[in-house]
C-alpha cells in the first residue's frame, strides 16, 4: 500500500475509518449514502442527483471494467449520465486497479483524478452500511493531512449548482417535450428521443408556461424540493392546464408541493437499485432504482390525486396520478442507468398521453378504475383444495446430478410443510438430507420413472405434483406422465410451471422458434434426427460447430467439433441420450454468463443472482470455476442480459425458479441465448446460498399461487422477498475432481490437482 497515501473518513458521530486514496487527495465533506449496485459506478458517479453527496458503493470490488471512452451521441457523453462526476467523494471496500474490458478507456482511479475527486479504498463498508442504517443520514468528511469543518449540503440549493443555464434543444420530432432540468439524467433524455420528438431542456426556474410545447416534463435533481420554489410556482399555473405532465423523482415531489402535498426527509433515503414498488389497486409489482433523500407526505396528497406507487417495503410514497387529467408521476427512475428499466414503459404512457392530447385538446382524461386486476389476497392467492403434494426427487446419485437437488428438494418440503401440506416425496437416493425423516411425511425410496410415479399417485391421491426440484430426471419423468394423461388421468394439478411451458424449453428447436418470435438473438441452429442430416446442416453453418443434445442431463452428448470425422463421432455419441440435436454455430471463446430469475402468477420477475464463468464458453458450468456475481459486466451489458432474461421468462410462462444461460462476445455486446432450464439447477443451489435469498423455498410458495410481493424476506422477515440481492457478496465456486481415480492420469497431475484442491 506504499504507493496509496493514507486518508480518514470521519463521521458527524465522532466515528473514524481509514482507508487509502486512489482518487485525489483533496479533503471534501458532505452527506454519506450509500448505493447497492454491483454495476454502474460511471452511471451513478454522474448522476447529478449524487451532488453534495460521499458515495458508498457496497459491492466488494470496484473497478473490474475501468471507466468508457467519452464518445458523443445526441449532444450527450454516450456512457455517461452528465458531463462530469457530481459526487463529492467515493467510498469503496476493495479497488481493482488493474481493469480489463472493449470499451475501457480509463481506470476509476485515473478519472477521479482527472475530475480532482477523493476515493478511499479499504474501508470497511459493510461496517460503514450498518451505521448509517441503524443511526441514518449523517455527514462525513475526508481529511487528508489537515482536518476541515462539516458543511451540510441539504442547506444548498444543489438544483442551482447542476441544472443547465441556457435552453438546449434535442431532436425534431412532431411532439414537443418541454424538459424542467432540475439535474437530468442524460438517459431520460435518451428514452425521449426514442419517439417521435423534440426535447426543449430548461433550466429550473425558466418560466416554462410561456413556452410552446405538447408535453411537460420535470427531471430529477439533488436536495430538498422546497428550496425550487420558482419551480413549484410555475408548476402550479402548469397543473392548472390540460396537458400532459410527467415527473421524475425530483420532479414527482415538485409537482406534488405545486398540488398541496407536502414533503419530508426520509432517515435514511432511498439510494439502491433493488427498491420494490407496487402499482396501488393491482398485483403489480416492480423494481426500481431510486436515489433520493425526500419523500411525498401520503396523508398530504389532495383529493384530486391519488397514489399510484407504494413501496413494498416501508409504505412510501412512490407516485402520483391525477384523477382527471394526464399528469403522474414517480418517485422511483424508469429510465434507470445504472439500474433495472422494468418501468420504462412509463414513457411510453407519457407520450400516448400527448398523442391523445394532439389529436383532441378537449379529451377527457379520467382513470379507468374498471381496468385494474382484482387485489388478491394472500388467503385467494393460495391453490385451498391442494392438501397433498407430490415431490419428484433427482433418482439415484451420480456425477452432475443429485447432490446439489438435494438442497432444492429440502427446501421445497420446509415451504409445504410451513403451509400445513401433506408432502410425499419419491427419491431413491437415501444418502440426502430431504429423505430425513423429519422432511416429508411419506417417502417412497423408488426410482423416478413414470411406471412407479403412477403407482404412487394412484395409492396417495395428492392433489398437486412439483417437477422442478429433482433435476433433469424429475422433469423428464413429469414430461413422459404428461403425454402419457396420466395427470389428467388422476386429477393431478402440476404446480408451478405448467408442463407445456417446460416441453417449449426442452425440445431446442421450439424454443430457438419461440424466442425468435419475440426478437431474442439465439445460436444459428438447426434441429436434425440423423447423422446424415447434421452433416448437411454442418456445411451450411460452417466448422467449428457446437452439437447439444435435447433432453438431457447437464449436456450429455454434447461437444464441439472442427471437422466431419469428430462430427460423426460425436453423433453417434449425442443420439444414444436423445433423437433429436442441434447443429449450432459455434461462440468458442465467449463468455459464459447465467441468471437465475423468479417469476410468480402475477408476472412479477426478478433476477436474484447472476454468475459469470472463469473459463469461457466451452466447458459446462458444472465442471466450470464460476463467480457470483458476474465481475466483468458493465451496467449496459449486465441489464441488457437481466432485462432478456425476464422478457424470456415471461414469455415462456415459468411459475417459479429457471436460469437462462448466454454467450457474450467478449469483444462487443453481442449475445446468445444458449438455454433455459425451466426448473431449478445445480446452480440455482450455489445462488441461494451466495446470495442468502432460498430460491427453491420461495419457488415451492409461487407454485402454491403466492406473489412475490406477499412473501417476506427470510433474513429480515419484514421487508418483501420481492428484491435482487445486490449487497457485499462474492462468491467463487471451484469444482475439485479427484482425478487418482481416472483412468489415464498421471500421478503428478492427480496430485498437483489435490494440492490445488487443497490450497482453494
Amino acid at each position: 500500500m506504499t504507493k496509496y497515501k493514507k486518508a480518514r473518513l470521519i463521521l458527524e458521530n465522532g466515528q473514524e475509518f481509514e482507508g487509502f486514496s486512489f482518487g485525489s487527495e483533496t479533503a471534501t465533506t458532505g452527506e454519506i449514502v450509500f448505493n447497492t449496485a454491483m454495476t454502474g459506478y460511471p452511471e451513478s458517479l454522474t448522476d447529478p442527483s449524487y451532488k453534495g453527496q460521499i458515495l458508498v458503493l457496497t459491492y466488494p470490488s470496484i473497478g473490474n471494467y475501468g471507466v468508457p471512452g467519452k464518445e458523443i451521441e445526441d449532444q450527450m457523453l454516450k456512457n455517461f449520465e452528465s458531463d462530469n462526476i457530481h459526487v463529492n467523494a467515493l467510498i469503496i471496500s476493495d479497488y481493482s486497479e488493474k481493469h480489463h474490458h472493449w470499451n475501457a478507456s480509463m481506470s476509476l482511479g485515473e478519472w477521479l483524478k482527472s475530475e480532482n475527486i477523493p476515493g478511499l479504498f479499504g474501508i470497511d463498508t459493510r461496517m460503514l452500511t450498518k451505521i448509517i442504517r441503524e443511526k441514518g443520514s449523517m455527514l462525513a468528511k475526508i481529511v487528508f493531512d489537515e482536518d476541515i469543518d462539516f458543511i451540510d449540503p441539504n442547506k444548498m440549493n444543489l438544483v442551482d449548482l447542476v441544472s443547465i443555464k441556457e435552453k438546449k434543444v434535442y431532436g425534431n420530432g412532431k411532439f414537443k417535450i418541454l424538459l424542467v432540468d432540475c439535474g437530468v439524467k442524460s438517459n431520460i433524455i435518451r428514452y425521449l428521443l426514442n419517439f417521435d420528438t423534440t426535447v426543449i431542456r430548461v433550466p429550473w426556474d425558466h418560466d416554462f408556461n410561456k413556452e410552446d410545447y405538447d408535453g411537460l416534463f420535470i427531471s430529477n435533481g439533488p436536495g430538498d424540493p422546497t428550496m425550487c420554489v420558482p419551480t413549484i410556482k410555475n408548476l402550479e399555473l402548469a397543473i392548472k392546464d390540460d396537458k400532459p405532465m410527467f415527473g421524475i423523482c425530483l420532479g414527482h415531489q415538485l409537482v406534488a408541493l405545486a398540488s398541496g402535498a407536502s414533503t419530508y426527509k426520509l432517515k435514511f433515503g432511498h439510494r439502491s437499485h433493488n427498491q420494490p414498488v407496487l402499482e396501488n389497486g393491482t398485483n403489480k409489482a416492480y423494481l426500481s432504482s431510486q436515489n433520493h433523500g425526500f419523500a411525498v407526505e401520503n396523508d398530504s396528497i389532495p383529493k384530486e390525486w391519488e397514489c399510484y406507487f407504494t413501496n413494498l417495503n416501508d409504505g412510501s410514497n412512490e407516485g402520483l396520478r391525477h384523477k382527471n387529467k394526464a399528469i403522474f408521476t414517480t418517485q422511483f427512475h424508469p429510465e434507470a442507468s445504472s439500474g433495472p428499466t422494468d418501468t420504462a414503459f412509463l414513457f411510453e404512457d407519457f407520450i400516448e398521453n400527448i398523442g391523445k392530447y394532439k389529436r383532441d385538446k378537449n379529451y377527457n382524461f379520467s382513470i379507468d378504475n374498471t381496468k385494474t386486476q382484482k387485489v388478491y389476497t394472500i388467503e385467494d392467492a393460495l391453490e385451498n383444495d391442494i392438501k397433498s403434494v407430490l415431490i419428484l426427487g433427482s433418482g439415484a446419485l451420480k456425477i452432475g446430478e443429485a447432490g446439489e437437488f438435494d438442497y432444492s428438494g429440502s427446501q421445497a418440503l420446509k415451504a409445504l410443510k410451513e403451509e400445513g401440506i401433506r408432502t410425499i416425496l419419491i427419491n431413491p437416493n437415501i444418502a440426502t438430507v430431504q429423505t430425513s425423516e423429519e422432511f416429508a411425511d411419506e417417502i417412497y425410496f423408488l426410482p423416478v420413472t413414470p411406471f412407479f410415479v403412477e403407482r404412487i399417485i394412484k395409492k396417495e391421491k395428492p392433489e398437486g405434483i412439483m417437477l422442478a426440484f429433482g433435476g433433469q430426471t424429475a422433469l423428464n419423468c413429469g414430461v413422459e406422465l404428461y403425454n402419457d394423461g396420466i395427470f389428467d388421468k388422476y386429477k393431478l394439478k402440476v404446480l408451478g410451471t405448467p408442463v407445456t411451458a417446460i416441453m417449449e424449453t426442452e425440445d431446442r428447436e421450439k424454443f430457438a422458434e419461440k424466442l425468435h418470435s419475440i426478437n431474442i438473438d439465439t445460436p444459428k441452429s438447426i434441429a436434425v434426427t440423423s447423422v446424415e442430416a447434421a452433416m448437411e446442416a454442418s456445411k451450411e453453418i460452417g466448422f467449428p460447430i457446437i452439437v447439444r443434445a435435447a433432453f438431457t442431463l447437464g449436456g450429455q452428448g454434447s461437444g464441439f467439433c472442427n471437422n466431419e470425422d469428430e462430427l460423426e463421432k460425436l453423433c453417434g455419441k449425442a443420439f444414444s441420450y436423445s433423437n433429436q440435436i442441434l447443429v449450432e454455430e459455434s461462440l468458442k471463446g465467449w463468455k459464459e454468463v447465467e441468471y437465475e430469475v423468479v417469476r410468480d402468477r402475477f408476472d412479477n420477475c426478478i433476477t436474484v443472482c447472476n454468475m459469470e464463468n472463469f473459463d469461457p464458453l466451452g466447458i459446462h458450468t458444472g465442471e466450470s470455476i464460476v463467480i457470483a456475481p458476474s465481475q466483468t459486466l458493465t451496467n449496459r451489458e449486465y441489464h441488457k442480459l437481466r432485462r432478456l432474461s425476464i422478457e424470456i421468462v415471461k414469455s415462456i410462462g415459468i411459475v417459479g425458479e429457471c436460469n437462462v444461460q448466454y454467450a457474450l462476445d467478449p469483444k462487443s455486446e453481442d449475445y446468445r441465448v444458449i438455454e433455459v432450464n425451466a426448473r431449478l439447477s445445480r446452480s440455482s443451489a450455489l445462488a441461494s446460498k451466495a446470495t442468502g435469498y432460498p430460491l427453491a423455498f420461495v419457488a415451492a410458495k409461487l407454485g402454491l399461487g403466492y406473489g412475490l410481493h406477499q412473501l417476506k424476506n427470510s433474513v429480515t422477515k419484514t421487508t418483501t422477498a420481492f428484491f435482487e440481492p445486490a449487497l457485499d457478496y462474492m462468491v467463487c465456486k471451484i469444482p475439485r475432481w479427484d482425478l487418482k481415480k481416472f483412468i489415464g492420469v498421471s500421478s503428478e497431475i492427480g496430485s498437483s490437482m489435490k494440492s490445488v484442491g487443497e490450497i482453494m
